[in-house]
């Protein structure tokens, strides 16, 4: 059987292929194509060369919605709300973005309030029906919304996290007077209250739907055509794979499809190490992604951003930086040196590329220090063109009266210290010491800066899993099948009987588990999992906790909830506390993936391919290249080198050491250490 994990990216689009039989794992890197992604998609599956009938099932990590939203060029919008709260997307929140900007302007809406109808109708705080649906003036708002040439409409009425009974009515009529126009309702998409988040969610969810749904039809049938029959999935921000048409119906849960994979993967090869605390590091060309995981856990959010608008969608909590390979080098009005967030992107890409690009970026440097062979084919493809590498960065050192080489050291150091940043935002901003940390490097471009990146935040252990190039791709096939379903109902735990939490949560069960076992899977094969957003009554703010799936007494929340407070924030607060939202998260567990091992036998110099100048802080040293595929098991050797493989470069600089266990798993240590 042949699975294959596809995951497309802003600059390469990379295929893991797996087959169970053998229990072998291919890599395969080809450009993206950002005109027409699904193109891009089937080259790579194409380049496979496995014949269609025998590839048993495709886990996809998509940029679509993300790439929707941030280009704003998803479908023309139209908005049915409850009368008297036709601003709720347009004035949002009264808090600044941009806290010491005092020209700051208030991030526009998704939709222009000539197109936010209003109707009658009302339910209370709890879902009681206060006004009933005034089903006529649903029918003039979809006349108005015809005219108004819309392609998608939100239903976000008031309190609907209580009782969605109202939108679904709603809904009805929109299909029955406007026929393939697709429908998102708050009730469904986040059942949860802040009416401006939910509403901003699901304004969101339906902008970007069309796009994501015609891209993931236009996938499917190309599959099809070309005589693919095995099921899409498509994974989600939560770390779990979807099918692809239920994520056509809700993609505001793909914003983070890609980058999830990449942490599912670390995980995995981290409980495989014995490693439960680990920072992820995933660059790849156009941004770089970071995650702290604890106890072989990864925190989730709902507090996640796309641009500039809310999403509440359950979501692995990401931090990303724009700082990749492509990201551009540049000088600004006051002839301060900067990196990204803009990037060459696939096309043109960096100088290096050959392909009409001429401003410098971050691999453009690489290349001036003599990171990357000059015969070296990046993404197996595109060949190197130096002489434009070294163009582009001299062009920008002699404004700065600066040499080529101290140029792309500048570049790559500044680089460097954004994505440190990023890694001290998730863990020294929360009162934890990196150092604690093993650093988990991959991405195109992980390997080749994660010496610079530890040795700034004082770390001592690097892991580069297998493939790391396409390891997101991997992840993707490891992923489990989950689903988040939530439900908002404000509860004091100290007025509370476990009886009425249990006759609450049961409902959530049953939804979890239905749309588990309608993707197919057994009893055998899911698992429910409970988590209270919780807070000290009085906060405005509520902390998700897990709790235990049996528990037989209120205490044993509120000592979870205790200690996931004083673990996040550093302190105990006192007071009674509140239930604000019950989740239940359903997984369904995926097959195993698990590493092929090997043994490789020999010595270091069989896998040296050769020998040349490379510069660290510069100083040119004499760098053996190696291949890693030729690495022998568990030989132990010190930088400085240059690792070369398929779709990444890992740099050892002087004072590292490096090993490679039978999984092809590479840990870089400081030397001492």
């Amino acid at each position: 059987m042949i699975t294959l994990g596809v995951d497309v990216g802003g600059t390469f689009t990379d295929l893991v292929l797996r087959d169970a039989e053998r229990g072998t794992l291919q890599t395969l890197k080809t450009p993206s194509t950002p005109e027409d992604l699904a193109r891009g998609v089937m080259n790579a599956i194409r380049l496979t060369g496995v014949p269609a009938t025998d590839i048993a099932g495709i886990t996809h990590g998509m940029t679509v919605a993300t790439n929707t939203a941030l280009e704003m060029n998803g479908a023309r919008l139209g908005v049915i709300t409850t009368r008297g709260f036709r601003d709720v997307l347009v004035v949002g929140r009264g808090n600044r973005t941009k806290l010491y900007d005092i020209k700051a302007v208030r991030p526009p809406a998704l939709v222009p309030r000539s197109r936010i109808l209003e109707v009658d109708e009302r339910l209370t705080a709890n879902g009681a029906v206060h006004i009933p649906l005034n089903e006529d003036q649903v029918r003039e708002v979809c006349g108005k919304l015809k005219e108004a040439q819309v392609e998608a409409i939100a239903i976000c009425f008031l309190h609907s996290y209580g009782n969605a009974v109202h939108e679904r009515r709603a809904a009805d009529i929109v299909r029955e007077i406007l026929p393939g126009i697709p429908v998102s309702l708050s009730g469904e998409i986040l059942p949860e209250y802040r009416e401006f988040e939910r509403f901003s969610t699901t304004a969101l969810n339906a902008y970007v739907g069309p796009k994501v749904a015609g891209y993931l039809n236009k996938l499917s049938t190309n599959l099809t055509d070309s005589g693919i029959t095995a099921p899409l999935r498509i994974m989600g921000s939560n770390g779990g794979s979807w099918r692809a048409d239920a994520m056509a119906a809700e993609p505001v849960n793909a914003m983070l499809s890609g980058p999830a994979g990449g942490v599912t993967a670390s995980i995995g090869i981290a409980r495989l190490l014995d490693l439960p605390n680990i920072i992820t590091y995933d660059m790849g060309g156009t941004s770089t992604d970071a995650c702290l995981v604890r106890n072989f856990e990864h925190d989730m959010t709902t507090e996640g951003h796309v641009g500039m608008w809310p999403n509440r969608a359950p979501q692995i909590e990401i931090k990303t930086v724009g700082a990749g390979g492509g990201s551009i080098a540049y000088l600004d009005m006051g002839k301060f040196l900067n990196v990204g967030p803009r990037s060459a992107g696939a096309l043109p890409g960096p100088a290096c590329y050959g392909r009409g690009g001429t401003e410098p970026t971050v691999t453009d440097a690489n290349v001036v220090l003599g990171r990357f062979r000059p015969d070296q084919a990046l993404g197996g493809e595109i060949a190197l063109d130096t002489k434009a590498a070294h163009a582009a960065v001299s062009s920008l050192g002699r404004e700065l009266g600066l040499s080529p080489e101290r140029m792309a050291e500048g570049i790559v150091r500044l680089a460097v210290s954004r994505m440190t940043a990023t890694v001290k935002e998730i863990s020294v901003m929360r009162g934890l010491d990196p150092r604690d940390f093993t650093l988990f490097a991959y991405g195109g471009a992980g390997p080749l800066h994660a010496a610079a990146i530890a040795e700034e935040l004082g770390m001592t252990r690097i892991v580069i899993p297998p493939m790391p190039g396409a390891f997101s791709a991997y992840g993707l096939l490891t992923a489990s099948t989950r689903y988040d379903v939530t439900r908002t109902r404000l509860t004091k735990l100290d007025q509370t009987s476990t009886s009425e939490l249990q006759e609450i949560l049961e409902p959530l069960r049953a939804q979890a588990r239905t749309r588990l076992k309608d993707d197919g899977f057994q009893d055998d094969r899911i698992d429910l999992q409970i988590f209270l957003d919780m807070r000290y009554v009085g906060q405005a703010f509520e902390l998700t906790t897990k709790i235990p799936n049996e528990f037989d007494s209120t205490e044993v929340i509120e000592e979870a909830f205790r200690q996931a407070y004083e673990e996040r924030y550093g302190q105990l607060d006192e007071g009674p506390v509140e239930i604000v939202s019950f989740r239940v998260i359903g997984i369904g567990a995926a097959a195993h993936s698990d590493l092929p091992k090997g043994t490789v036998t020999g010595a270091i110099e069989d896998a040296q391919i050769a020998v040349r100048p490379v510069l660290f802080d510069g100083q040119a040293l004499d760098t053996p290249i190696l291949n890693r595929g030729l690495l022998p098991t568990n030989a132990i050797f010190e930088g400085p080198a240059i690792i070369e493989e398929e779709g990444a470069t890992t740099m050892l600089p002087p004072g590292f050491t490096a090993r490679q266990d039978t999984y092809g798993i590479m840990t870089l240590t400081k030397a001492g250490v």
